[in-house]
């Protein structure tokens, strides 16, 4: 497989990888590809810090500010669960 090919497969697949829910053969492919691949590696640990940061501040506070979560829902395409005003 060519490695553009790959970091497509790794973005298709980057949520399940991080969370450890892929097939190990996928798993294996895509560590392989990542050891090699600086752009992707980027990518993942970038996905990883943004979790933790995610999860970390949780605790904190879970209130989201109403217009931001109209912009995001929005981004989303989620103009359902925008309440209409």
């Amino acid at each position: 497989m060519d490695s553009h090919a790959t970091c497509h497969q790794l973005l298709d697949n980057l949520s399940d990888f991080v969370d450890g829910n892929l097939k190990e053969e996928l798993c294996q492919e895509i560590q392989s590809h990542l050891e090699e691949c600086e752009n992707c590696q980027v990518v993942v640990d970038t996905l990883r810090k943004t979790i933790y940061l995610v999860r970390a501040n949780a605790a904190e506070s879970t209130e989201i500010p109403e217009d931001v979560r109209e912009r995001l829902f929005r981004r989303l395409n989620l103009e359902d669960f925008v309440e209409k005003k």
